[in-house]
């Protein structure tokens, strides 16, 4: 192996052909929690945060290295420390249940003593875990107990998972472009080749926390 690198892919709306691979990858291997600390009484639950302590708990006991370090508090109006803490990537469609526990231990982005650490998908954070979101993450459409969308977020340490680049094969960009100015022959194309492969180094250090929206079973 020439070069292994780690990686998160924290860009909102990010489209990546490896963050896709990696994440369908996480999906199919890393072990699942099933959240139970909400009240919407389904199961999964929706997100309580005695499920974020609950997966911080786990992953500590695994020995598993936090991504970030904490941020310091400072003498601002309306802000808090942040905690040493892993890294949580969660569908923007639930957003709404985390602006639901400001003061009950989740604190905006918005809210750090110095949010220029903040990366632009950082929504904020609860505890020991920091949240990133993204259209991407994975949700199973009406596979809850009683019919709600189920949606996946990744907690993982920073030994989690890796992406390998394989040796004599470098990356290729493949562009062409539209030949004729008009209405017909006027499309391009490009393209990226690269041959990589994903792999999970520690699985003690990853999990799927699975929730359902605090709403009614209707989701949108």
């Amino acid at each position: 192996m020439r070069k292994i690198r780690r990686g998160l892919p924290a860009r909102k709306g990010h489209k990546s052909n490896r963050v896709l691979i990696l994440r369908d990858y996480i999906l199919s291997a890393a072990s699942q929690i099933n959240a139970g600390g909400g009240s919407n009484g389904d199961n999964p639950s929706n997100l309580g945060v005695s499920d974020f302590s609950l997966v911080a708990a786990t992953l500590d006991t695994n020995n598993a290295y936090k991504f970030m370090s904490g941020i310091e508090g400072e003498n601002r109006f309306g802000t808090g420390p942040v905690r040493s803490a892993y890294a949580m990537i969660s569908s923007t469609e639930i957003q709404p249940d985390f602006d639901a526990l400001t003061g009950a231990g989740f604190l905006s982005q918005w809210s750090y003593p110095a949010n220029t650490n903040a990366l632009p998908s950082e929504f904020g954070s609860i505890f020991n875990i920091r949240i990133f979101v993204s259209s991407e993450a994975p949700v199973s459409r009406g596979s809850s107990m009683n019919g709600r969308d189920v949606y996946y977020n990744t907690v993982c340490g920073k030994q989690a998972y890796t992406h390998i680049n394989q040796d004599g094969f470098s990356m290729n960009l493949i562009y062409r472009d539209p030949y004729f100015s008009g209405m017909l022959a006027q499309n391009a194309t490009l393209a990226v080749k690269f041959a990589q492969a994903q792999a999970i180094t520690q699985d003690t250090a990853i999990r799927q926390l699975l929730c359902t929206r605090a709403g009614n079973a209707s989701n949108p």
